[in-house]
């Protein structure tokens, strides 16, 4: 095991619901080191400040804290339709970004913050990160280690009745830059590109089949509030290995015994757990039974911010970081691709690809105790 990373001083934009699940890692981390924060509502980033402790400051604008000389990285929890217009403003201040998903909205926004990165000199990163946990990654050298032959295909199904039911403040995910695909897409297509690698075509059909959506809990339950993208979303996805993968995205369905992810090979399937945890069992089917595996690879005991974590350790060590911007755009691209596919009513190219990330080898507990291996240690990319 090699030293301690110097700590990355981090600058939070953005103290909604979701800087609750960072902060409860961001506390446990050695490689970053949280310094300020700010909200369009400041006595909401106070009160997250006040959450982390007295060396946290509020700044009063995101130009005043990415200004700031105790900032080295700006962790972005804005909302969809602002993530790329704060990372342009973290890059023009000579600052690395790692934001939540999506990268951006459409495909123009994010070519721009790719350039700008790749301008600076500045790394990039996006949720998710729960890619990097011990679920995905067994899974993951379970399809490397050959375990179920020649992937052939997989599935992937998010299904709930909508995000109103429990989100105080759901309109968003109900707008343009909104829906289950945008939404949670990024967890399921991040997690098959691991697997089964980049996405070349896809096919896909949408629906929205009500106009309106009635909050269900908070300050606000009972108002109602229109709906202005589809809710439901199928498509079939051709991997560049010529694996398939059939998604379906939906805030429309009641209940339902759908499996998260599953991988199909030519010798054995894999359940893989849900992509929006870090763990859980990795099942393998041989012919005559499920059997669980053995955690093998990954962050134990980790959550969000491991990511923020994997960068910080990324460019100590001067290797690429795994949730990068460029996965996030290929993912982006795949969405809006399925999405105009729907539209369209046909199969559409995917003109974007990533490489496959490289993956975590043996399992890693780096991301709360802030010990990294040696670089060497992570594998070639793949």
């Amino acid at each position: 095991m090699g030293e301690p990373v110097k700590p990355l001083n981090i600058g939070i934009v953005g103290a909604g619901k979701i800087s609750g699940a960072y902060l409860s890692t961001l506390e446990k981390l050695t490689s970053v080191r949280l310094t300020a924060i700010t909200d369009l509502d400041r006595a909401r980033a106070q009160s997250v400040a006040d959450q982390a402790g007295s060396q946290v400051s509020v700044a009063d604008s995101v130009a005043d804290l990415v200004a700031r000389d105790d900032v080295d990285a700006v962790l972005n929890l804005t909302i969809p339709a602002a993530h790329a217009e704060v990372a342009l403003a973290v890059l023009a201040a000579g600052k690395h970004v790692y934001g939540e998903k999506p990268l951006a909205t459409n495909r123009k926004e994010a070519d721009a913050v790719l350039t700008a990165a790749r301008d600076a000199g500045l790394r990039v990163g996006c949720a998710p990160d729960t890619v990097l946990g011990t679920g995905t990654q067994t899974a993951r050298k379970a399809v490397d280690d050959g375990l179920i032959g020649r992937p052939v295909a997989a599935t992937a199904f998010m299904t709930t009745a909508g995000h109103e039911k429990w989100h105080p403040d759901p309109e968003f995910y109900y707008q343009p830059g909104g829906g289950p695909l945008l939404d949670m897409g990024p967890y399921y297509l991040s997690a098959l590109v691991h697997l089964l690698g980049p996405v070349v075509k896809v096919t896909g059909a949408s629906s929205r089949p009500r106009a309106e959506r009635v909050i269900g809990s908070g300050p606000r339950a009972g108002q109602s509030f229109p709906v202005e993208i589809d809710t439901h979303i199928t498509g079939v996805l051709e991997h560049a290995d010529g694996a398939l993968s059939t998604l379906v995205m939906s805030f429309d369905i009641q209940a339902a015994r759908l499996p998260r992810i599953e991988v199909h090979g030519t010798e054995a399937s894999l359940s893989v757990p849900d992509p929006n945890n870090f763990d859980g069992p990795v099942e393998i089917h041989r012919g005559d039974r499920w059997d669980v595996l053995p955690v093998s690879a990954g962050h134990a005991d980790t959550g969000r911010g491991a990511g923020l974590a994997d960068l910080a350790e990324a460019l100590d060590a001067g290797r690429p970081h795994r949730a990068s911007a460029e996965l996030a755009a290929h993912v982006l691209d795949v969405m809006l691709t399925l999405m105009d596919a729907a539209e369209q009513s046909r199969a559409l190219p995917v003109t974007s690809t990533c490489e496959r990330p490289a993956p975590v080898i043996g399992l890693w507990p780096s991301a709360l105790t802030g010990e990294v291996g040696d670089a060497a240690a992570w594998g070639p990319r793949r």
